[in-house]
């Protein structure tokens, strides 16, 4: 029996007792004949020996939730008791015939590492000096037999000696399991020679090439995993700064140094010993991420969902506090681990790498013009390090500088160099944090190198931006719980200034038309960028992050060297960097009294502008997917309204004057049409209903009316692709509760509904007019069009009732559960000239807005329009109402019982949505 190793998390005979199960094996296999009753006794055996030795491992995890290395060893030695008692079996009762003495059965991979998640594979090779016997492949199938029976998931090839070296020089994925290769059970001449052999002919000559390969099939696995290390669900084992990172580490060290633990690096001079334990530290959280994980599923799971975050955060102790839920806690330690991972391999690779860079022949080293460096800066292997650091550090504002120089001569900043820095960011201390010099050097890192994005983000993994501005730092690797945000506070930032700087270089000129003409313009840039910089400093604290983060920049901002108006201007843009998304997603930007009151609060047309680059920055800055035409059509819209009312006056956006241009542009559109059909139409229609659509859909509008009788519902589809939605309208005679059976309709083909307009005409009529999008965010492909259509029509006939229709549709995701909304209602008089803003914050879900419009119909409040906003898990939709009189809800016990039946039923439709 393999002895067990030191430091497991229980007492081996605790996990399993191997002398009392061998003695319970051969009880029970002696006097059986039968290999078939052979294997059903060894099977029930050792399944239950598994078993229990799994609950003692599980039952002491749970109670030193942290205690990983204990675990991932217990379980790589429960396994070796279990495969070398099944081979123990198959090599002795099992087979009439001892087979061959040379089988050797070795763990490769993860498993010979000694290291096993609950539920990861057992990969097992399987040795001879010579080609094999038929009664070492007996052997081999009984056992692997055994195994499958036991419910394990085996990995398993049987080769030579000499196969196992041809392989792997052939194949990079056999060349890697190789190195992890550790002795199980049979002749120990053998695995010596494979490992001697492997050593000597292999390793020991090929280790630029290994490198190279494990570099290439690094990146590659990080692309494949999304590219960055701050996605909000990341793969603990494949994910950027993950295990699989670690363990690149591990194999390298080993095929290049033949050291057999990680440990020994430091006594190669590969990594200092603070180093070593950043790397143990990580190492270790991370595979108690990943056990948890595998507990909690009762399979291998390595993908951190967000449900799973919230079961493995509360295994792992964390608990709420500082205005931050348990799982926000537990997932900036993740991300902080991840950035040390990913940083000190960086470190680690880079330092291979050089080893692998051949010095360039004589003659191209004559004519090769080398750039000036000046000290104490050098170049080593095409990389900027620091060639005397004691001169370095005698001045402390090299520790910036160093970014400066990188930046100038166009080379990345070596491995050694972000280790002196690293290792000195004490230096960074209150005297440099005020000194201008120091703050002009930051500006210019912002300002004026073209791409401070990448900058930044070198900076924040080593901890130079956190040290330079502490206020930074709460908001390092911090995780916002929710489906919304893509990334970390951090990397958010970082990519909202990414954003900035694409749309300066003219990049996203075609994408970005208002705000690449805003920026060509010119605007301050000294304030939008550190505007952008510090927009979400005050996130992870009970109050207002844009109140705090406002307070915040009043501080740094002077210190950073700008003006007391540029402050000024700053703090402003942050306090109310919320505000126009808010204003053009949340509000009909349509009623000339939201954009007198937009335009109030921003008051310039220098403030505006800076807004709304800030504003489109952020949104693109939340992930991918994110910003759309949609959004785009509606912030353009807002700046152009403001833009007229801050430079004409309030008066620019009266009613009358929208609805004659509105007129007028329809007859210039329908200018084929009899003058009394004409009439007809501009006179039959309200003052809203011209101020709410764009021309297109009056022109749509025209056309459905236009010999209407009362029985007839018109409908038109029509994509509309500058606004990534396709419209849906709708011409009927009007009735109660027929804006509710519209949603439903919608609801039950899968149509998100992102925005609409319903009203009535003087004659009678409905019409109503949504813009909806499909499960991705994009108008409804042309091929789906008739089925929407065809639902649509039933629906509106009566043959389907959406509120039966929708019970078994209307449910929330697994993963999705652990998002909790409070629900907010308010009621708001004073945004519209004749409606009621009736504005809906709480849990989304698919069903929600038909039962919210069905509740409003109960009451006998009449919708003129709906602005649906959503971000992520979170819903805000917005109602203008009017009472069955036509008038505003003005009485507060009528807005309290709507307000109650409102709650009502987002209760139940929740409760129906988690069952």
């Amino acid at each position: 029996m393999i002895s067990a190793p030191a430091g497991m998390i229980r007492p081996a005979h605790e996990i399993f007792d191997a002398p009392a199960i061998t003695a319970r094996l051969l009880a029970a296999l002696d006097g059986v004949a039968d290999p078939m009753d052979m294997r059903r006794a060894t099977v029930a055996i050792l399944s239950d020996a598994m078993a229990n030795g799994r609950a003692v491992i599980a039952t002491a995890f749970a109670a030193n939730p942290l205690e990983s290395r204990g675990v991932t060893h217990a379980y790589a030695w429960l396994t070796d008791c279990i495969v070398t008692l099944a081979l123990w079996v198959a090599r002795g009762p099992m087979q009439p015939t001892p087979a061959a003495g040379d089988l050797t059965m070795v763990a490769v991979g993860g498993y010979g590492r000694g290291e096993m998640a609950p539920f990861s594979d057992v990969d097992l090779l399987f040795v001879t000096r010579a080609n094999m016997s038929r009664e070492t492949e007996a052997v081999i199938e009984s056992l692997l037999y055994t195994l499958w029976d036991l419910k394990l998931k085996i990995g398993h090839s049987s080769r030579t000696v000499d196969d196992c070296i041809a392989m792997a020089k052939q194949d990079f994925t056999i060349r890697t399991a190789m190195v992890e290769a550790r002795y199980l059970d049979g002749n120990t001449t053998v695995f010596q020679t494979l490992r001697s052999r492997l050593w000597n002919e292999l390793f020991k000559n090929t280790a630029s090439e290994f490198i190279e390969a494990k570099l290439d099939e690094r990146a590659q696995r990080h692309v494949k995993q999304g590219g960055q290390r701050y996605m909000v669900e990341p793969n603990v084992k494949e994910g950027k700064g993950g295990l699989r990172d670690l363990q690149s580490l591990y194999w390298i060290g080993k095929y290049v140094y033949n050291v057999q633990d990680a440990a020994q690096l430091v006594q190669k001079g590969v990594f200092t010993a603070d180093e070593y334990e950043t790397f143990r530290l990580a190492e270790d959280f991370l595979w108690a991420v990943r056990c948890h994980l595998h507990l909690i599923a009762k399979r291998e799971v390595d993908l951190l969902t967000f449900d799973m975050q919230v079961e493995v955060a509360s295994r792992m102790g964390y608990r709420d506090s500082r205005g931050r839920r348990a799982v926000e806690h537990f997932m900036q330690d993740y991300f902080l681990h991840a950035t040390k991972v990913g940083e000190l391999t960086r470190i680690f690779l880079t330092v291979q790498e050089d080893k692998l860079i051949k010095p360039a022949p004589m003659l191209s080293r004559l004519f090769a013009r080398k750039r000036p460096v000046a000290p104490p800066y050098a170049l080593k292997t095409n990389r900027l390090t620091v060639a005397d650091p004691k001169a370095f550090l005698a001045d402390k504002l090299n520790l910036l500088r160093i970014f400066e120089e990188s930046v100038r001569m166009g080379a990345p900043i070596h491995p050694d160099a972000l280790r002196l820095v690293a290792a000195n960011l004490n230096l960074i201390d209150d005297d440099m944090r005020e000194s201008r010099s120091a703050n002009r050097i930051f500006l210019d890192l912002l300002l004026r190198h073209g791409n401070p994005a990448r900058i930044l983000r070198h900076m924040n993994e080593i901890g130079v931006l956190a040290a330079f501005i502490p206020e930074f730092e709460p908001i390092v690797a911090m995780m916002q719980f929710n489906m919304y945000h893509h990334y970390t506070v951090d990397e958010h930032t970082i990519q909202c200034i990414s954003n900035l700087a694409a749309i300066e270089a003219g990049e996203l000129a075609d994408d970005l038309p208002l705000v690449s003409d805003i920026t060509k313009a010119g605007i301050s840039r000294r304030v939008i960028y550190v505007a952008l910089l510090l927009h979400d400093i005050g996130k992870g604290r009970e109050e207002d992050h844009s109140v705090l983060g406002a307070q915040i920049a009043r501080r740094v901002a002077p210190r950073l060297g700008l003006s007391k108006r540029e402050s000024e201007t700053v703090e402003w843009l942050i306090r109310h960097h919320l505000m126009m998304s808010d204003t053009a997603q949340k509000r009909d930007i349509a009623e000339p009294r939201t954009v007198r009151a937009f335009a109030k609060m921003v008051e310039s047309r220098e403030r505006l502008d800076l807004l709304t680059v800030l504003t489109v920055c952020d949104i693109r800055g939340v992930g991918p997917g994110t910003w759309n035409n949609w959004k785009a059509a509606l912030i353009r819209s807002l700046h152009r309204s403001t833009a007229e009312v801050l430079a004409s006056g309030p008066d620019t956006l009266s009613r009358r004057t929208r609805e004659d241009e509105a007129k007028r542009a329809l007859r210039e559109a329908l200018h084929d049409w009899p003058a009394a059909d004409l009439r007809a139409e501009t006179g039959r229609h309200y003052g809203p209903y011209w101020q709410g659509l764009p021309l297109s859909a009056h022109v749509v509008f025209a056309n459905l009316l236009r010999g209407i009788n009362d029985s007839e519902i018109r409908i038109d589809l029509t994509p509309d692709p500058d606004r990534d939605a396709t419209r849906a309208s709708f011409a009927m005679s009007d009735h109660p509760g027929l804006f509710s059976r519209m949603t439903g309709a919608l609801a039950l083909v899968g149509a998100n509904v992102v925005d609409a307009r319903t009203y009535t005409t003087k004659d009678g009529y409905a019409t109503a007019t949504f813009w909806v999008q499909d499960a991705d965010g994009r108008p409804f492909e042309a091929a789906r069009l008739p089925r929407l259509r065809q639902m649509i029509d039933r629906t509106m006939n009566g043959e389907v009732v959406p509120r039966e229709a929708m019970k078994e549709r209307d449910k929330i995701k697994k993963r999705e559960r652990a998002f909790t909304v409070p629900t907010l209602i308010t009621f708001d008089n004073e945004g519209s000239d004749i409606y009621t803003i009736i504005e809906v914050d709480t849990r989304d879900r698919p069903g929600l807005l038909h039962d919210l419009v069905r509740t409003l119909a109960a009451q006998n409040a009449n919708i003129a329009s709906a602005v649906i906003a959503t971000y992520g898990e979170q819903a805000v939709d917005t109602f203008y109402v009017k009472d069955m009189f036509g008038l505003k809800f003005h009485a507060e016990g009528r807005r309290q019982q709507l307000e109650a039946k409102l709650r009502e039923a987002i209760k139940q439709g929740a409760e129906r949505a988690h069952s």
